[in-house]
């Protein structure tokens, strides 16, 4: 099949120091695994609906479990986050994937904290959660174009690159499935 996601090698490299080390018999590749998680989050399948080539689904699912549990995702995530160049391209937030009382403060609190110590990087993806006159000039500040739907009770709409904010979208499938695990 032509249309299997398969990382590089290189690609592998940079997140091998974060598998967990086998003990005993032989692993199943963790490239393979890795490829296949992927695959299987990005396309929305269930786990008996990977591809034979990645291996059998009950193993896959198994690696998935253990590596959310100690943690791998997180590290691996930490590593992919990291700006490689000298300024990161793409910076995306999100806090809907945390659990919050129906009492709990807003995102501004959270957002006041976050907001002034951005690397450097040519767009802010966010979601209209964070569409406020204050943040938006926050980013703009630190010269960041600020990509943000406008909220529906805003009366003058902001415009703002659809496609480029589909990308969040992703992201935030990634997170949902990652918890619910």
């Amino acid at each position: 099949m032509n249309d299997l996601l398969w990382l590089t090698e290189p690609q592998m490299e940079r997140l091998r120091l974060f598998f967990p080390k086998p003990h005993g018999r032989p692993r199943v590749d963790d490239r393979r695994v890795l490829c296949s998680i992927i695959f299987i989050i990005r396309n929305g399948l269930r786990w008996r609906d990977v591809s034979r080539e990645y291996g059998p689904h009950k193993t896959l699912y198994n690696r998935f479990v253990s590596w959310s549990e100690k943690g791998v995702f997180e590290k691996i995530f930490e590593e992919l986050a990291r700006p490689t160049g000298p300024e990161a391209d793409i910076l995306m937030i999100d806090a809907t994937h945390l659990k919050a009382h129906r009492t709990a403060s807003s995102l501004k609190k959270g957002a006041a904290v976050l907001l002034p110590d951005l690397p450097a990087a040519r767009v802010l993806i966010a979601d209209r959660g964070y569409d406020s006159i204050k943040i938006r000039k926050s980013v703009t500040d630190q010269n960041i174009e600020a990509c943000i739907p406008s909220r529906k009770t805003r009366k003058k709409k902001i415009l703002y690159c659809f496609r480029t904010c589909r990308k969040r979208h992703k992201v935030e499938n990634l997170f949902a499935k990652a918890v619910r695990v």
